[in-house]
């Protein structure tokens, strides 16, 4: 037996490529595995490969590199730039592989930790092979409908729930499934979108970014779940800035965006033109009432300070008649500076969202909650007093 047979790791979990002349040990893992960690260190050793892909990108990487990363975070930027619900998601997709992690006692993402750790003990090269987390959400938010991004926050919170019953070896079996793609499995039956974004997307993207990396020998550490596609895709030609940019907003989504407020003014014009002073003014004051009540339950229900309840109430009829401001980028300022969160809320933040009520008790997640709560709440105040207005015509 040669050398080469004598070093070479048999595992089910690992499949070999080839391409252009390059040898590539593709291992597919669970994220918060003890098993995975192993063999992907164990692996690495016995290869001794020239790179070591890993499905990373920059910013996930520098979080499992830099755990007090956090406490740099500008919430206030977060807000201002309409990024609250984006980092919300990410965090409630964070909590459910924390609290499997926790209760395992190992850190989430430790088989690719154990992977940069092998590749540099050999002098590797430490290849990130996945899309820009940012990116990935982002296209998935576009590309979902309105009733499908209200199911999302309900889901995601349900999914931390469930996290508290996954066993040791329930963990073994998420080797057949990605983690995003469990997190978000029953949406994804009803949801194609979110699977295409989530996974499909990226299987092709760390396809391409694991053929073309460097080395004529590469160890390539990737989520179980795509697996199956990296291999569908592997003979198949992938254009990696198309998976990078931003799908453009639906003329549709621009159309409705603009003109159901056109369509309120309207409602409200003829009420007084045609309905005379009487008319018009129970319009605006149903329009007012629905909008500022839902909006200041909305913000109520994420335990919001006072001020910031009431300035939910007092901008939602306003923001809901003009596109390019919402309320609950109102109230999550008023709130973020209400309650301006301390370091030690962002120091705290890893350990809080593993459980619900530290996402309430977090400073800075509950200027999240109050942004998305808010917003709800003056979405469907919208849709309670635009019937109830056009009634009285």
């Amino acid at each position: 037996m040669n050398q080469e047979s004598q070093d070479r790791v048999d595992d089910p979990a690992i499949t070999r490529l080839e391409h252009n002349g390059k040898q590539i040990v593709l291992i597919g893992t669970a994220h918060v595995s003890r098993d995975s960690a192993a063999l992907v260190r164990r692996t690495i050793a016995a290869e001794k490969p020239d790179t070591v892909c890993v499905e990373l990108c920059a910013s996930r990487y520098q979080a499992l590199r830099d755990q007090a990363g956090w406490q740099n975070m500008d919430i206030v930027k977060v807000v201002r730039e309409k990024k609250a619900l984006l980092l919300l998601a990410n965090l409630m997709l964070a909590a459910f592989q924390r609290r499997i992690a926790h209760r395992l006692d190992i850190r989430p993402g430790e088989e690719m930790l154990q992977a940069v750790a092998a590749a540099e003990e050999i002098g590797a090269v430490v290849h990130l092979a996945d899309r820009d987390i940012r990116v990935t959400l982002a296209r998935t938010w576009r590309a979902m409908r309105w009733r499908d991004k209200l199911k999302l926050i309900p889901q995601l919170l349900f999914s931390m729930g469930e996290a508290e019953r996954i066993t040791e070896a329930e963990v073994e079996r998420l080797k057949q499934q990605d983690m995003l793609e469990a997190v978000l499995s029953e949406l994804g039956e009803s949801m194609p979108r979110v699977r295409e974004t989530l996974i499909d997307e990226r299987d092709r993207y760390l396809c391409e970014k694991i053929r073309s990396a460097p080395g004529d020998k590469i160890v390539a550490v990737v989520g179980a779940g795509h697996v199956p596609g990296i291999r569908r895709h592997w003979h198949d030609s992938v254009d990696l800035p198309a998976l990078e940019r931003m799908p453009p907003a639906r003329r549709w989504t621009q159309g409705f965006k603009w003109g159901l407020p056109l369509l309120i003014v309207a409602v409200l014009v003829y009420g007084f033109t045609r309905g005379g002073l009487h008319t018009g003014t129970e319009m605006v004051y149903l329009w007012i009432a629905a909008n500022a009540a839902l909006a200041g339950l909305g913000a109520l229900a994420a335990l919001a300070h006072p001020f910031t309840i009431l300035s939910s109430m007092a901008a939602a009829p306003l923001t809901s008649l003009n596109p390019m401001i919402a309320a609950g980028w109102v109230s999550g300022l008023v709130e973020a500076f209400s309650r301006k969160p301390r370091v030690i809320d962002f120091e705290n933040l890893a350990r809080d969202i593993l459980s619900l009520r530290g996402f309430w008790r977090n400073k800075v997640t509950r200027v999240l909650l109050v942004v998305v709560f808010t917003n709800i709440g003056s979405s469907v105040g919208t849709f309670v007093a635009l019937p109830m207005m056009i009634k009285l015509m």
